[in-house]
């Protein structure tokens, strides 16, 4: 992997993590306060599912 594809990828989950925010603040705010009511347990469980999920889809279009 060369470093324009790093950035790429980067530059592209930076602008996916800021569309919820900018669509939809109210809502965006009330996930955030329920993540923050969340056990560390089940924050862990969803971060482990993402990650997962993520490699998936790295080795799929690989």
């Amino acid at each position: 992997m060369d470093s324009d594809t790093f950035w790429a990828a980067l530059a592209l989950v930076l602008v996916l993590e800021g569309l919820f925010p900018f669509i939809s603040p109210g809502g965006w705010r009330n996930t955030f306060q329920r993540l923050l009511a969340m056990q560390d347990g089940q924050l862990r469980f969803f971060g482990l599912c993402s990650i997962l999920l993520g490699l998936l889809l790295l080795w799929v279009v690989s």
